[in-house]
């Protein structure tokens, strides 16, 4: 399958390790989504950052990037959204990743636009603990996944509610 080939619109991305505590809730939202089978949806759990996360969007209309974030300003286990226009300012503070993900997807943008999401939106989780090794989440980020799947969900049915074109017709 090409780069533009997809037959699904939305891509769920969960970004983080799983063996790294509470990184790992990026993964664990991106597999509850995929566990409710959206037609239309595909999941991805990745442990990449910088430009690898390009090639996983690419081609899908609207992506929806779910990773942890260490500001210090939230009490684990905060969610929060951002645009792709809010990037700048606070993921690139906070990211824990290689190149940020906002260099990236300007990277992405100015490189293939044609294949690059027509909208981007990262929900991020606010951690508590990052670098203990461990598969168990502590308990504010763990109770964060539902919060987190429900911002996924409403941002999901609002993009299908402007009536994206189907592209397998």
């Amino acid at each position: 399958m090409g780069l533009t080939d997809r037959t699904s619109d939305v891509a769920v991305v969960g970004l983080g390790s799983p063996i790294m505590c509470d990184d790992a809730v990026g993964l664990r939202v991106s597999q509850a989504i995929e566990d409710m089978h959206l037609d239309g949806v595909d999941c991805h759990q990745e442990a990449v950052g910088g430009l690898d996360i390009l090639p996983v969007i690419h081609g899908y209309r609207m992506a929806i990037i779910v990773d942890a974030i260490m500001t210090g300003e939230y009490a684990p286990g905060t969610v929060m959204v951002y645009t792709e226009h809010d990037f700048d300012e606070k993921i690139a503070e906070a990211a824990s990743h290689d190149v940020n993900l906002p260099t990236a997807i300007r990277i992405g943008r100015q490189m293939d636009p044609e294949i690059m999401p027509d909208k981007i939106t990262y929900i991020a989780i606010e951690v508590q603990d990052i670098k203990t090794m461990t598969e168990i989440m502590t308990p504010e980020v763990e109770s964060a996944v539902p919060v987190a799947c429900d911002a996924v969900m409403h941002f999901i049915d609002e993009f299908r509610k402007q009536g994206s074109p189907d592209r397998t017709s």
